[in-house]
């Protein structure tokens, strides 16, 4: 008998322990009419890839650091989502028609059907977006209140929804709110093509005006919070550099260490790296040494490091990358060797870029005043192989001065790639000797760039 209550004791022990807990959820789908191979979930603090198979489903299990927000990128195409641990959800589409057509079914499906029907009401709502930032402040008010009554009465009737999203996601349609004003102060004025156009005074709501931005859970919850606190981070730190960027200091970038959000601080560090630790600074060093003592993000922190280790040898003084046998538009080919004993000022360019062609009236202008000095003005193209008659036609039609020239390999040409140039236009101005003067060189439509020009070419016997 005694070991008959062992063993009923031993098997009640075993059937009363606790189930294993689980701390992911699963995510799987199908996905109509796409070439994409990875489907990308990431919040703030968490990014992973999921596999598309060649017949567009998809599956995996995600070790999501928290429950709550996060966004479903397929190609260029995103939505929102939430997760939570214990969800097994599926989603199809059809990336032909994107929003019109994800469903989500499984646990979880309540909070992202909502989600949905949310992000598609918006999308159509702001279709015409001339149309809607056009509307006068009343009538652009009402809207908004007719908007976020719609969605809370979308809230209210689901049925077993999670109580966190439900509050939360109420908090969030505040802030959607507050993201659309600010937005009609930025956009009315230009869509209505009213010069100095302002906003009454009583249009933004003091809980606007006096937001702080220092909410860590709702950055990582609201995209409009999100949007809002990178903008008002970014304008602040703009209106005290001013209007001339070349040559920051670390010292001038102090406002990052005030932001107390830290995957703030880390985005805005992320995006000013791109284009503030430049070869064309002089304080490339400190710069980049501040940004990375003040970001907490590994994969920020790499490509800081990534950036500067290419660009500084691109300072001032070092030798000049070469452009090898490039076709010349006249006929031939020319490297850069060739022009050996006179200043270089190459324009990287291509025919597609807009911002690009419009420099050329102020190119031309700058050609023109330096036309008998001792420097070649040089644009380089990088326009693919394929639209090689198109640069040909464009340079013709255009009258385009200097030396036009086309790129080896587009993107790809080693020229491109050892002057780290990510973005076009570019600038760069090398000395007679093929030293650098500047990697990042001003724009012909700024004035700085005749300043720097006079002030080289005195330099000469």
């Amino acid at each position: 008998m005694k070991r008959l209550i062992i063993a009923l004791l031993a098997i009640s022990i075993i059937a009363c322990q606790k189930e294993p807990k689980i701390d992911y959820a699963i995510l799987s789908g199908k996905v109509e009419n796409t070439k994409v191979t990875k489907a990308l979930v990431n919040s703030a603090d968490y990014k992973t890839e999921i596999a598309i198979n060649n017949d567009g489903t998809f599956s995996d299990t995600l070790q999501i650091p928290e429950n709550g927000f996060y966004s479903l990128s397929i190609g260029r195409e995103f939505t929102p989502l939430y997760l939570s641990t214990g969800d097994n959800l599926n989603v199809t589409i059809d990336a032909k028609s994107f929003d019109e057509t994800i469903t989500y079914s499984g646990e979880g499906s309540i909070e992202n059907n909502y989600l949905a029907a949310k992000t598609l009401n918006n999308v159509n709502a702001t279709a015409n977006i001339v149309e809607f930032y056009s509307m006068e402040e009343d009538a652009f008010k009402t809207k908004l209140s007719e908007m976020q009554a719609e969605y809370e009465s979308l809230l209210s009737g689901l049925e077993n929804a999670d109580e966190s999203f439900i509050a939360t996601e109420k908090q969030n349609l505040v802030y959607d709110n507050y993201a659309m004003l600010n937005n009609y102060v930025q956009r009315h004025g230009y869509y209505t093509k009213k010069e100095n156009f302002e906003v009454s005074e009583e249009f933004i709501p003091e809980a606007v005006k006096n937001m702080t931005y220092d909410d860590t859970n709702a950055y990582k919850s609201s995209s409009s919070y999100k949007n809002m606190a990178f903008d008002n981070a970014l304008s602040k730190i703009f209106d005290s550099l001013g209007d001339d960027i070349s040559s920051v200091s670390a010292e001038d970038l102090k406002s990052v260490t005030e932001i107390k959000i830290p995957t703030l601080k880390n985005d805005v560090i992320d995006y000013l790296g791109g284009f503030l630790v430049s070869p064309g600074n002089p304080n490339m060093e400190a710069i980049y040494n501040f940004f990375v003592s003040n970001s907490t993000n590994k994969d920020s922190k790499k490509k800081l490091t990534e950036t500067f280790e290419k660009n500084k040898d691109l300072i001032k003084g070092k030798p000049s990358p070469q452009f090898v046998n490039y076709e010349n538009h006249k006929g031939g080919n020319t490297s850069l060797s060739d022009l050996k004993g006179k200043y270089v000022y190459v324009d990287v360019w291509a025919t597609w870029c807009g911002p690009c062609i419009r420099e050329i009236p102020s190119l031309k202008e700058v050609e023109k005043k330096f036309h008998n000095e001792n420097i070649e003005f040089v644009s380089a193209s990088i326009d693919q192989a394929k639209d090689h008659d198109k640069w040909v036609a464009m340079v013709k039609d255009k009258e385009l001065g200097g030396i036009q020239l086309m790129a080896d390999k587009d993107w790809k040409s080693q020229f491109v790639q050892e002057y780290a140039i990510q973005g076009i236009p570019r600038f760069i101005l090398i000395d007679p000797n093929g030293n650098i003067v500047s990697a990042d060189a001003p724009r012909p439509s700024n004035p700085k760039l005749v300043e720097l020009l006079e002030e080289e070419l005195k330099m000469q016997p």
